[in-house]
């Protein structure tokens, strides 16, 4: 029964169920039941879908890198990448920076509220404060540096090293290009095969996606905060919302309907799951498997343009990050009692485009990257404590942003590069049916 109800539905449902048991939990005063009993079953989703993303990059990314057999193709290809993130990233500030600045959700929050929020969160703002500072103390060069692994082993087990990952994937599937052909071979096949059989890993793991993002749900409505918190902080969380709404609604499905002339809701439908299941785990790394899986088989990308677009843009492209950095810094500007002037506000607009671009693909990773982007505006830091309340939900909303604009870029270079084509979705049973035709066919 559960085959024929499209995955979206299946997941919209589970989400459903977890709000409702969250819910009835938090007022039997059942949290530790939820705790102990429910969540756990979330953890193991996530944990699967984390556990087979370096294999998925390392085996996608060699294939398409060795499948080119042109270097000029890749560097074209990186190339066009790169820009579009950058471009998209730098709308997304400036539709945050509008419309905080058109709300004032700030003027909104009183002092008393203010003092509140800044005694609760005062710890947890000064580690972020610290991380952050721990990161600008390293010099300029130093992400470039980072970029580059002494032991690729040691990165493959930390999916903060994911950029690490992707420059030894690509530089694998470089030198593969340039070796004979009948010595690149094996290696090519042992990576062809190894990618299918994660493809394979994704389609069994999603069966689990609907009980997964219930019990995520359904923990995360026994750990939120108090109601009174999250009245006060309203107006800024319908800024923050109202962007990425835009983004995810309107802007992303437009810009592949005017440039690859795909339907509004062939891309919608296609990239639907992977938003559900962002929104749950609060991770474009986690999310990374299945969002390939829909780029290829429901959308029509092909592999060599997903394997590379995807993995770079779960790393680097953070539109909703960014876009929630811009309305938080103004935010807290103005609850302050800050002016912050067009040249403050071009700071926001240039230092969270660019410093998005370094943050991790992990759930929070935002509010390090919030910490740089209030010291380059001039505004204090601690006022960090001022937005955490309310940080977790709006960071499951900002991923399913930076999940849609991975699927948006990449369906854009596939068009420019004639690499856009049909849909081909592959099921788990498509040679299944085969194998048990010929195992009862066999004599006794």
């Amino acid at each position: 029964m559960l085959k024929k109800i499209p995955l979206h539905w299946q997941i919209l449902t589970g989400m459903a169920a977890g709000v409702l048991i969250g819910f009835a939990a938090d007022r039997l005063g059942a949290q530790q039941f939820v705790r102990h009993w429910i969540k756990p079953f979330g953890t193991i989703f996530i944990n699967l879908l984390k556990m087979i993303a370096v294999p998925l990059i390392l085996a996608s990314l060699i294939k398409g890198t060795s499948d080119m057999k042109d270097i000029g193709r890749l560097s074209r290809m990186g190339g066009r990448t790169l820009v579009l993130y950058l471009l998209t990233t730098a709308v997304a500030v400036a539709l945050g920076l509008v419309i905080v600045n058109v709300v004032k959700p700030g003027a909104g929050v009183t002092p008393a509220t203010r003092e509140t929020l800044l005694r609760a969160y005062a710890g947890e703002a000064g580690q972020r404060i610290s991380t952050a500072q721990a990161e600008q103390e390293k010099g300029p060069l130093q992400p470039l540096v980072d970029i580059i692994p002494d032991n690729v082993f040691a990165a493959t087990t930390d999916n903060r090293r994911m950029l690490q990952v992707i420059f030894f994937a690509l530089l694998v599937g470089v030198g593969l290009m340039l070796v004979a052909e009948d010595k690149a071979k094996p290696v090519k096949d042992f990576f062809d095969g190894l990618n299918e059989v994660i493809l394979r890993l994704v389609d069994l793991i999603m069966l689990a996606a609907p009980v997964g993002v219930m019990a995520l749900l359904a923990a995360l409505m026994t750990e939120s905060p108090s109601a009174d918190i999250l009245v006060s902080l309203v107006w800024y969380a319908l800024c923050v919302l109202a962007g990425l709404a835009v983004l995810v609604l309107l802007f992303y499905p437009l810009l592949v309907q005017t440039f690859t002339g795909k339907s509004y809701g062939f891309f919608v439908r296609g990239i639907l799951p992977a938003q559900l299941v962002a929104f749950s785990t609060s991770s474009s790394a986690a999310t990374l498997p299945v969002t390939m899986e829909r780029v290829q088989e429901h959308l029509g990308v092909h592999e060599e343009v997903a394997s590379f677009v995807l993995p770079v843009g779960a790393t680097v492209n953070m539109d909703g990050t960014a876009l929630y950095q811009g309305v938080a810094a103004v935010f807290i500007a103005q609850v302050l009692g800050l002016n912050l002037d067009l040249g403050d506000q071009l700071s926001i607009l240039l230092t969270a485009t660019l410093a998005s671009i370094g943050a991790a693909a992990v759930p929070g990773a935002g509010l390090v990257i919030l910490v740089i982007v209030l010291g380059a505006a001039g505004i204090p830091q601690e006022g960090l404590a001022l937005i955490f309340a309310i940080d977790r939900p709006l960071d499951m909303c900002r991923t399913v942003a930076n999940v849609t604009s991975d699927a948006c870029v990449s369906m854009l270079v596939a068009h420019n590069l004639g690499l856009l084509g049909e849909p081909h979705e592959r099921r788990l049973d498509d040679f299944y049916p085969k194998h048990t035709a010929s195992v009862s066919e066999t004599p006794e």
